[in-house]
């Protein structure tokens, strides 16, 4: 016997192969991560190529730019 009252079209049903959406917190993140690599290049140069960490001269660079990077790889997981 089926059971009355009980409307199954109010449920959303999800195909397997199709993607689930980001959580709250990812574009946030990604944002944040691409902001902070291009502060930290800024102050690189804006500094004399002496901040944000002294004494590893151009290794700044290449920090920045991995910060940077993380941020745009998250972008291509983005939904």
């Amino acid at each position: 016997m089926a059971r009355p009252g009980k409307d199954d079209d109010s449920l959303v049903e999800q195909a397997e192969g199709e993607a689930a959406p980001n959580p709250v917190w990812f574009k946030p993140i990604m944002i944040g991560l691409m902001l902070i690599g291009l502060v930290w290049v800024l102050v690189f140069y804006v500094s004399g190529m002496q901040y944000p960490i002294p004494g590893i001269g151009a290794w700044n660079l290449v920090i920045g730019f991995g910060i940077a990077f993380v941020g745009f790889l998250m972008t291509t997981r983005w939904r």
